[in-house]
């Protein structure tokens, strides 16, 4: 019997199939699923900032940001069995949450950084991004499956897609 496993914000999970990892609420938030689709082994983190260098003590977390974030969780998978010659990944979120009188002001436009950082790292990481629902201006939940590589997207007032 198969598992849904929960991450929250400012974390991160592997899991290996039949499981799948799950988060709530991707805002400004990116949901980075990686998976070796020969091991079936996967993993999600829910990042929350692009780069941790601009925080003090942000060793405390690692897994709140997109650069020690994504290392992380492809460290982890590796200790599973993945190899990262193998993985590819999807991402989702990176959302516009708040806007003022239409406009978005510099500094709430970190769901672009967010995606921006995520990008950088996965390709300097060389894993490939085969899908992404990024952008836009409303939160997602999302389920990913190691086994299929599905990744469920869900939002409000939404048709849930699977990419």
């Amino acid at each position: 019997m198969s598992e849904i496993i929960k991450v929250g914000m400012a974390d991160l999970k592997t899991c290996v199939s039949p499981n799948g990892v799950t988060t709530l609420g991707l805002g400004s938030c990116v949901g980075i699923a990686i998976r070796d689709p020969v091991t079936k082994v996967g993993g999600l983190a829910h990042i929350m900032l692009p780069d941790s260098t601009a925080i003090r003590n942000s060793y405390l977390n690692i897994a709140k940001f997109a650069d020690t974030g994504i290392a992380e969780l492809v460290r982890q998978m590796e200790a599973l069995g993945a190899k990262r010659s193998r993985m590819v990944a999807k991402i989702a979120g990176g959302a516009t949450m708040f806007q003022v009188q239409g406009r978005v002001a510099s500094s709430m436009q970190v769901g672009d950084r967010n995606v921006e950082a995520t990008i950088q790292k996965l390709n300097e990481l060389r894993i490939p991004i085969l899908a992404r629902d990024t952008g836009a201006n409303y939160g997602r939940t999302v389920i990913f499956f190691p086994e299929t590589g599905d990744y469920h997207i869900r939002a409000v007032g939404r048709a849930e897609t699977v990419i």
